[in-house]
């Protein structure tokens, strides 16, 4: 029968086949909202990007005529004014008035009717001024751009604010979309669409929005339309991507199907594993720097397949603490260590076992209670065995595992931190846990070179740890130099490749007899090892 994680694994797979096709209309809307966006604003600076030429060429216009013309209302005024009138495509009429609005002449010898929308505002960069009106019948409303002569009068030209009609603006938009146009006081001066639903807009997504100045002139445009509407034209790329999508899903859960299949990944047998005592112990010694002697082991966990294959802890351990295996796998593991070395603890009754734990074990007091069923009655005393809480989890409910460590010290066991200096943990943290051991991770052990004279931060976890009146055990020491930099700073216990590796039981039992037995001439741990071998 599979694991049921591996049927969990099976379905992620799947799930994640399926990305490629709930990414398509993510990926689409928002292609569709820069293009969009890019295309809308293209369109309504190029608006006002005309509305600012024309403005320009009236106000150069309406400069030459005044220029060409020594008075105002002459026969050679009118001609100049009605020359550049002919010249312009956009200028409709040249008026002259005063302040009061009583008018003296125009191009064509008639009253011009029109009527103000805006208050005169200044054109930035030019003397002139510019007001909003209606001309005539004229429906789009007309720029009029005035400058003054002398103190009385004044000498203005109507340029239409657009050269289409507002019809066929109407005619250019998308279904409800809006094009407006106000000035930058908020007087709104042409609306083509109908704003109400995009002033009543709940999102800033709901539209494609952009606007645009008319360069230095008080005037703002805006374009908007609905988002829904514009995406509905790509409708046929839609269509496409999604077929592209469903097949790169396809082939994407038919490779997830045959990995799951033929995957040796550990995790997906690792509850067999469990079940069947494939998780072996190994041990790795620890020896005290000063003396050489052997003082204890820690007990680390192998996969060992049926088929002869030894798979690390680094390649299942994290799933193990997700999946809550971690709990049956160390029990599993407590069982064979009393087994292993049930003897060998009675024959060195100062030799100590460190067993690493998960922070899932302190989630209840269950731990203590399964410690004290495996080792109660055994070989194995309480006092020589030495509980490892990892640093680089932190803790989650400090008041139950502060339970578990006061269990743990009622029945005599030790409690260390292993990984030190690497994790959550602070000063106060480690001193509210009541810890009996530090471990020093190797990471900092590696800082030692041989030519290094201070590693501080080293130094200061040694000292920390002295502050708390700990014992301190070196990991990872690889160097004679590793070797004689720390007994230096009197750290008297230390593990690592130097003095030996994990060793399946029966190596270890071998090497903990032939370093404790007093009958035979001192030998270093490598020489034991190798005549084990």
């Amino acid at each position: 029968m599979k694991s049921r994680y591996n049927h969990i694994l099976m379905l992620l797979g799947a799930i994640l086949a399926f990305i490629p096709i709930v990414a398509v209309d993510y990926l689409l809307d928002a292609y569709v909202r820069v293009r969009e966006k890019d295309v809308t604003q293209q369109s309504i600076s190029a608006i006002t990007s005309q509305i600012e030429i024309n403005t320009n060429d009236a106000i150069s216009a309406l400069r030459r005529i005044m220029i060409d013309s020594p008075s105002l209302c002459t026969p050679t005024f009118v001609a100049n004014v009605q020359h550049e009138i002919e010249s312009s495509l956009m200028m409709k009429q040249v008026l002259v008035e005063n302040r009061d609005g009583v008018q003296y002449c125009d191009a064509f010898g008639r009253t011009v009717a029109y009527s103000p929308i805006s208050a005169s505002l200044p054109v930035p960069g030019h003397t002139e001024t510019m007001t909003v009106v209606k001309l005539a019948d004229m429906a789009m409303p007309v720029l009029k751009i005035t400058q003054a002569f002398g103190d009385t009068r004044r000498v203005s030209a109507f340029v239409p604010l657009i050269g289409q009609t507002t019809g066929a603006l109407a005619n250019g938009l998308s279904p409800a979309a809006l094009l407006r146009f106000m000035l930058t006081d908020g007087t709104a001066i042409l609306t083509v669409g109908d704003p109400t639903a995009f002033d009543r807009r709940s999102s800033s997504t709901d539209f494609v929005y952009a606007q645009a100045f008319a360069g230095e002139l008080p005037l703002l445009a805006e374009s908007a339309v609905p988002f829904a509407m514009v995406r509905a034209s790509y409708a046929d790329l839609d269509a496409s991507f999604t077929i592209i999508a469903c097949l790169m899903s396809g082939g994407f859960l038919l490779m997830s199907l045959q990995y799951v299949r033929r995957s040796r990944v550990p995790a997906f047998d690792l509850e067999r594993a469990v079940a069947n005592g494939e998780i072996k112990p190994y041990y790795q010694p620890v020896i005290n720097l000063k003396t050489g002697d052997l003082v204890g082991c820690e007990v680390l966990c192998r996969w060992e397949k049926k088929n002869g294959d030894v798979v690390p802890p680094g390649a299942f351990i994290d799933y193990a603490e997700v999946t809550g295996l971690a709990i049956p796998m160390t029990l599993s593991l407590m069982e064979q260590v009393k087994v292993d070395l049930g003897v060998l603890c009675k024959t060195m009754p100062d030799m100590k076992i460190s067993i690493n734990l998960f922070e899932g074990h302190f989630r209840d007091s269950s731990i203590v209670e399964d410690v004290q069923a495996i080792f109660g009655g055994s070989s194995i005393n309480f006092r020589q065995l030495v509980f490892e809480i990892t640093e680089r989890r932190p803790l989650g409910n400090s008041m139950q595992a502060n339970s578990v460590i006061a269990g743990f010290h009622a029945l005599g066991c030790r409690l260390a931190m292993d990984d030190a200096g690497t994790g959550h943990s602070n000063l106060a943290y480690l001193q509210t846990l009541g810890l009996d051991i530090i471990k020093i991770d190797r990471v900092f052990v590696d800082m030692i070179k041989p030519d290094t004279t201070q590693v501080p931060v080293l130094d200061g976890l040694i000292a920390m740890s002295r502050d708390l009146n700990c014992e301190i055990i070196a990991e990872g020491v690889e160097t004679e130099a590793q070797a004689l930099y720390l007994r230096a700073r009197g750290v008297l216990h230390a593990q690592g490749y130097i003095f030996a590796p994990a060793l399946k039981a029966a190596a270890y039992k071998e090497l903990a007899l032939a370093l404790h037995s007093s009958k035979q001439p001192r030998r270093s741990v490598q020489d034991v090892i190798a005549t084990a071998a």
